[in-house]
């Protein structure tokens, strides 16, 4: 099987990108707040997927508050959805299995007495 993206691979970098895949642009204190990751940590993962050229980011003030805009680039946008494609080839099999499984225990409200399992 291929190799899952390590610079996407990681509990954070994932977040972030998997939260700017769905808004235009969002701000290092929204960020922070929706993944929960100290500011430190954080900013080190920003700049690892800039590096990457995965995400733009754009330093501004607001009032005299530094603030940075984070947006998805093209290139980070291909990576994102390459890794969701690669992680569903990892997961198929398994997924077809727990839909077999789910498929053996459905029922019409009788409890199967074999299997003690509810419906």
């Amino acid at each position: 099987m291929i190799e899952l993206n390590p610079i996407i691979h990681s509990q954070l970098r994932l977040s972030v990108l998997s939260i700017l895949m769905s808004v235009e642009e969002a701000d290092f204190m929204y960020l922070k707040q929706k993944t929960e990751a100290t500011m430190g940590n954080l900013s080190v993962q920003i700049t690892k997927l800039e590096e990457a050229g995965y995400i733009a980011t754009e330093k501004t003030f607001q009032g005299k508050r530094p603030r940075t805009i984070c947006r998805m680039t093209e290139t980070g946008k291909a990576a994102f959805l390459d890794y969701v494609r690669i992680l569903q080839e990892y997961i198929a099999p398994g997924l077809s299995e727990i839909e077999k499984t789910s498929e053996d225990y459905s029922c019409d409200g009788a409890c199967h007495s074999a299997d003690l399992l509810p419906c």
